[in-house]
């Protein structure tokens, strides 16, 4: 799945091409994905300028001039595919076979057409992403959107809010983290990054960590890995996923692959400084949980 160093990367790519322009039409091939697709959509978003494209935890959201906003999430293997003249007669291919959005394809469910000739086509094989329309002031709402936690980057997770957010908890901290209400968008294999350069164990309750007096030295050091992980993320574009795909189509978009200290590195050396210890692969509540025993604790 997408995690959100990816989404962000759909974000500004789509933000490059769409600014500014007008829906001429929208097409809808299919009524539902995950959830069905509002039966007004056409009417509530053709004819429109785009004036922001921003993004909230993994959610993408295109806000259109009178404040409506539709509203993208990607799932498990939906990606969004700009198409212009010079796009449409290489449009590449997906890992496994599939081509990338063409408005023609087998999984092309969505497709926004632009008056100055650009389309933009949501592609889904699985169809575990959706697509939702806001009405303009309802944002905050939405039931997807109104329960969310802060995002994990520096200008908006905080020690004050984690510490907050993990007194008294029971939970193992990855679980903690994965909470999509204490913090948004953190997705399993950014979890264990930051866990292992904070030295601290996944299976560790959460509580351990934090203090009503106010945020520990743990604390610190934790909110500031997943701030560098995340950054570190976004900057190289996410995560070479085997599926994924920007939006004009390029292959290998993730570089940050390189850079992971334990995720995917069972039997390995820890490469913590200092730390003689190898990294071991054990699953939690169903996910592959990737940590160093000697030096997380």
């Amino acid at each position: 799945m997408p995690e959100l160093p990816e989404v962000e990367t759909v974000r500004r790519g789509l933000e490059e091409s769409l600014l500014g322009q007008r829906i001429s039409r929208l097409i809808t091939k299919r009524a539902d994905l995950r959830f069905p697709i509002p039966a007004d959509i056409q009417s509530r978003t053709e004819k429109k300028v785009v004036i922001s494209i921003s993004r909230k935890a993994k959610f993408l959201l295109i806000t259109l001039e009178d404040g409506t906003i539709i509203l993208s999430h990607l799932g498990m293997s939906g990606r969004w595919t700009i198409i212009s003249e010079d796009l449409k007669s290489t449009p590449g291919r997906f890992a496994h076979g599939g081509m990338i959005g063409t408005g023609e394809g087998p999984h092309d469910w969505v497709i926004l057409q632009f008056e100055n000739g650009t389309e933009a086509v949501y592609s889904d094989p699985r169809r575990f992403g959706f697509i939702d329309v806001i009405a303009p002031g309802n944002e905050g709402f939405h039931p997807m959107l109104e329960k969310l936690g802060p995002d994990p980057l520096p200008n908006t997770l905080t020690p004050d809010m984690l510490n907050k957010s993990l007194v008294g908890r029971k939970a193992p901290l990855k679980a903690s983290l994965l909470n999509q209400g204490i913090i948004a968008g953190l997705g399993n294999i950014y979890v264990c990054e930051a866990l292992s350069r904070a030295r601290l164990s996944p299976r560790r309750r959460s509580g351990t960590i934090a203090s009503e007096r106010g945020p520990t030295n743990r604390i610190h050091r934790l909110v500031s890995s997943i701030h560098d992980v995340i950054s570190e993320a976004i900057d190289a574009g996410g995560s070479t996923l085997n599926d994924y795909r920007g939006v004009h189509g390029e292959e290998a978009l993730g570089y940050f692959p390189l850079s992971f200290q334990v995720y995917g590195r069972e039997g390995e050396p820890c490469l913590n400084e200092d730390c003689s210890g190898t990294v071991q692969r054990y699953v939690q509540s169903g996910r592959s949980t990737y940590s160093c025993p000697t030096c997380q604790r």
